[in-house]
């Protein structure tokens, strides 16, 4: 099987070790990996702000560079989430109906795509130590995942998963909520880092790499020791 992927810009930029992890994990499991290096960003942001004309813009680049039928894979529920539920409020009856249809179908979040598609969840990965795990809002509530990240982390042996406590409360990142209002957004980075802690784990780990940007930082500004993982860094641990 060959699939495409789609590496979010901000991954891209600031975190693309796990990029290239999650293509690492695709290619352990038999898929063919196929990057077209004209991508860049699913619209997301501009959405979030208003910026609807701009963001349908970006979508429409992106259909464009998604044009056959192979899956789609990504390592951010956030950005597959907006594909699947607000690219038909920019394209429904448009010139590009029946091309955003075909995207809606074919991507999908990478532990969805493990676990739902290829019936996949021991990557052999190896990690020592106590995590617990953050649902991302969007992955949780957009996406609809919960149990496949769990299920996946359950099999990654040496580590010992402990559940926080409100863990689908989100973390305050919320992409440009975080610059609009720091004061909030601190605050419930704050509580989500106190509940991580309280379980003694040693790492964080989360689907969504910007709600670990987000804990990280004040994670660091307070001299924490907890260390953030995106779930691919964690199941590309420990291979021979």
């Amino acid at each position: 099987m060959i699939v495409d992927i789609f590496i979010p810009c901000f991954m891209d930029q600031i975190y693309p070790e796990t990029g290239l992890n999650m293509v690492k994990i695709l290619e352990r499991v038999g898929c063919g990996v196929n990057y077209n290096p004209e991508q860049t960003c699913c619209g997301q942001p501009a959405f979030n702000a208003g910026y609807w004309d701009d963001c349908k813009g970006v979508g429409e680049k992106f259909i464009r560079e998604f044009q056959n039928d192979r899956y789609i894979v990504s390592p951010s529920a956030s950005c597959v989430g907006m594909i699947k539920n607000y690219y038909p409020d920019m394209f429904h009856n448009s010139a590009m109906h029946n091309e955003y249809k075909q995207i809606q179908k074919n991507i999908f979040e990478i532990s969805d795509f493990l676990v739902n598609v290829l019936k996949i969840t021991d990557l052999g990965a190896t990690l020592k130590g106590v995590a617990t795990y953050h649902d991302s809002c969007a992955a949780l509530r957009e996406y609809g995942i919960k149990r496949e990240p769990r299920v996946l982390l359950e099999k990654v042996r040496g580590l010992e998963m402990r559940e926080m406590k409100d863990t689908d409360v989100c973390c305050g990142f919320g992409g440009s909520f975080s610059a609009k209002f720091e004061p909030i957004a601190v605050g419930m980075g704050e509580q989500k880092l106190e509940n991580a802690m309280e379980t003694g784990a040693d790492y964080l780990i989360s689907t969504d790499i910007s709600c670990l940007m987000h804990i990280e930082g004040y994670a660091k500004k307070q001299s924490k020791n907890i260390k953030m993982m995106h779930l691919c860094d964690v199941l590309a641990s420990g291979w021979e």
